[in-house]
């Protein structure tokens, strides 16, 4: 997938842009901007990246991005599928740290926002409550006045920030300002999210990158900061935790139907990643 800088006309001539998304993939390409991004799933199911956090999604997540930062929303395969009924409703609200003023957050009396606009730089994902709270608000800002939308982004942005339903997402600073490199990644990625319930060698992707394997595997390393076996591991697992909690297959069902060949490597990859086995993990939801 192409890493694209964004930062198009319409944003330049707003300090606040919202807009609903009803169509798969809400992005085409992993991508980076100088706004901040609040995302939230109201219907459909999919993988995200944020820097080097690789999570399932649902409906009610809800994510913050900082600029700059590089992520990407794919939904499941059977989203693109010519004849899917499968719907799908995201609102996304960019704005920069200044719309409602210069260095408004920087007063005393917004040192919560101001903070948890600084940890932005990571992804902060929220909690269920705050998600279902905030859902209200969320859904209605497209179709209130725009002297109102900016007073409704201020008040979620503080109900935001006192909550205790945050989680950072990218364990390291991932911030772009260059997009070289970017047409590899852009395609290695994208070729994950769609065929991980396939075979994919080393060879495979390597040769999507155009690199030898020893290359791609430096490449991939700095600009995801994971391995590429650790992170291909990662979509895996995240997906078959969806499965168990959505579908009533056997364990070792969902094993094969997300790329693994033995059951004992899935056991491993999944207490690895998740903490607990697949059946504690369904057991516990």
């Amino acid at each position: 997938m192409k890493l694209v800088l964004k930062n198009t006309d319409s944003f330049s001539n707003s300090r606040l842009n919202i807009i609903t998304k009803e169509k798969p993939c809400l992005d085409s390409s992993w991508h980076y901007h100088p706004e901040f991004e609040l995302l939230y799933i109201s219907k459909s199911t999919g993988i995200r990246f944020v820097g080097d956090s690789v999570a399932h999604f649902t409906p009610g997540d809800l994510v913050l991005v900082g600029p700059n930062l590089p992520h990407l929303w794919r939904n499941d395969v059977s989203y693109y599928a010519e004849d899917s009924e499968r719907s799908v409703k995201t609102v996304v609200i960019k704005f920069y740290k200044n719309f409602i003023g210069e260095n408004t957050f920087d007063a005393p009396e917004f040192a919560e926002i101001n903070r948890m606009l600084s940890d932005a730089k990571y992804g902060i994902s929220f909690g269920s409550n705050i998600s279902n709270k905030l859902r209200e608000d969320i859904m209605s800002i497209t179709n209130i006045k725009h002297t109102e939308q900016f007073i409704k982004l201020l008040g979620i942005l503080y109900e935001l920030s006192i909550t205790n339903e945050k989680q950072l997402l990218s364990s390291s600073d991932m911030r772009q300002y260059t997009a070289k490199g970017a047409r590899r990644i852009d395609r290695v990625l994208r070729y994950i999210s769609d065929n991980y319930s396939k075979s994919i060698a080393l060879e495979d992707v390597s040769d999507i990158a155009c690199m030898t394997p020893n290359s791609f595997c430096r490449f991939f390393k700095k600009k995801t900061n994971k391995s590429f076996t650790g992170f291909l591991n990662e979509v895996r697992i995240r997906n078959a935790s969806r499965l168990l909690v959505q579908e009533s297959l056997p364990v070792n069902d969902v094993c094969f139907l997300v790329g693994y060949n033995s059951i004992t490597n899935f056991n491993k990859q999944f207490k690895r990643i998740m903490g607990s086995t697949p059946k504690q993990y369904r057991e516990a939801v």
